[in-house]
């Protein structure tokens, strides 16, 4: 006799008419808690065990995450490229989004630069220029190659959203090559910001102030703003006014208590772009005490007393020199009689000697 087969270690016996499949199949022996034979611990560990992702799914994964980057950033360069920046009197060049290749030549194409849809800046077609609009005559002309726009100088209204299509006359029904649109930013400068401060009220402890900052000529429509002392300030009145040229005129005003010497600055924002100018608000030392006006009593008394004066001094004048020339002797007809009248002795003196010898 043969001796019985064994089920190699760690699978359970094989029962008799079962297939290969279902004697792989975990749990086919019936239910998980059941009692197992011996060496069926292997087989209950590979049913509790989740299968593991496949490694080219993940890769896939990976691969359109990648690809998902990289499409933002193309988008946003391509954004970015789409927005022209210029300056009024500058230079500028527009790209389109075609170059005709060295084999071909703008015979074989059809260009409109247009803008904002309806006005047309210039056309091409046949290698001539079809239109123009009058607006851009002598300030712009086309690159015949990568159909680049150049306006010269800039203007205020050539701010917008221009638009290039070109199309090949060969090709079945004049097909659109492509249509791109690019937008134009123009800025015009502010003038530098100007200060003024006149004080309106004062006192010794603070000087009331009316502080005005204003700037002109500039493009697009600005944002004005103050600061006293680094510390921000909110204006009591602000207005921008658009000029015949269509450029802005910004002015704001603000009431301030000064108590202190304090720096103010007013800044001009446009476009990114900034004017700022700043000035030392100076708090005035004029303290005036003010005067108690005298009463009536002391302007009379002091008017009685100034009359008196004067009555004094001029009665003095007169009767003072008088008083003494009574001691003195006349002046006589001459010098001499003069002199022997005053040399005569007194008879008062002479009697008086005589009665003495008596």
């Amino acid at each position: 006799m043969r001796p019985r087969s064994r089920p190699p270690p760690g699978l359970p016996p094989r029962p008799g008419g079962e297939s290969a499949s279902q004697r792989r199949q975990p749990g086919a022996y019936g239910p998980a808690l059941s009692p197992r034979p011996r060496g069926s611990r292997r087989s209950y560990r590979t049913m509790a065990c989740l299968p593991a992702a496949p490694p080219a799914l993940a890769f896939r994964r990976r691969l359109g995450l990648g690809l998902l980057v990289l499409l933002c950033l193309s988008l946003g360069y391509a954004l970015e490229k789409k927005v022209v920046k210029s300056k009024v009197g500058e230079k500028v060049g527009l790209l389109c989004c075609h170059e005709i290749p060295s084999s071909e030549s703008l015979h074989n194409y059809r260009v409109y630069w247009q803008k904002n849809i309806t006005e047309v800046v210039l056309a091409y077609a046949e290698g001539n220029m079809i239109s123009k609009h009058k607006r851009y005559e002598n300030r712009t002309e086309m690159d015949t190659r990568n159909l680049t726009l150049w306006i010269s100088p800039v203007e205020i209204l050539d701010n917008g959203s221009y638009q290039c299509v070109v199309q090949h006359r060969r090709r079945s029904q004049n097909s659109v090559v492509c249509d791109e649109h690019v937008t134009l930013f123009v800025t015009a400068d502010f003038s530098k910001p100007n200060i003024t401060a006149e004080v309106s009220a004062h006192s010794c402890e603070s000087t009331e102030m009316v502080v005005s900052c204003s700037s002109h000529g500039g493009f697009p429509k600005p944002k004005i703003s103050g600061v006293l002392n680094n510390v921000s300030v909110v204006w009591n009145t602000s207005w921008v006014s658009m000029s015949s040229l269509s450029l802005y005129n910004v002015t704001g005003k603000l009431w301030l208590n000064v108590t202190k010497d304090v720096s103010f600055t007013c800044s001009v924002e446009y476009n990114g772009f900034v004017k700022s100018t700043s000035l030392l608000l100076k708090k005035t030392d004029y303290c005036v005490v003010p005067t108690v006006p005298p009463s009536y009593n002391v302007i009379t008394a002091s008017s009685i007393i100034i009359i008196i004066f004067i009555l004094a001094i001029t009665l003095a004048a007169r009767y003072l020199p008088r008083h003494v020339c009574s001691h003195c002797c006349k002046p006589q007809d001459s010098v001499e009689e003069g002199v022997k009248e005053c040399m005569k002795p007194p008879v008062s003196s002479k009697v008086t000697s005589e009665t003495s010898s008596v």
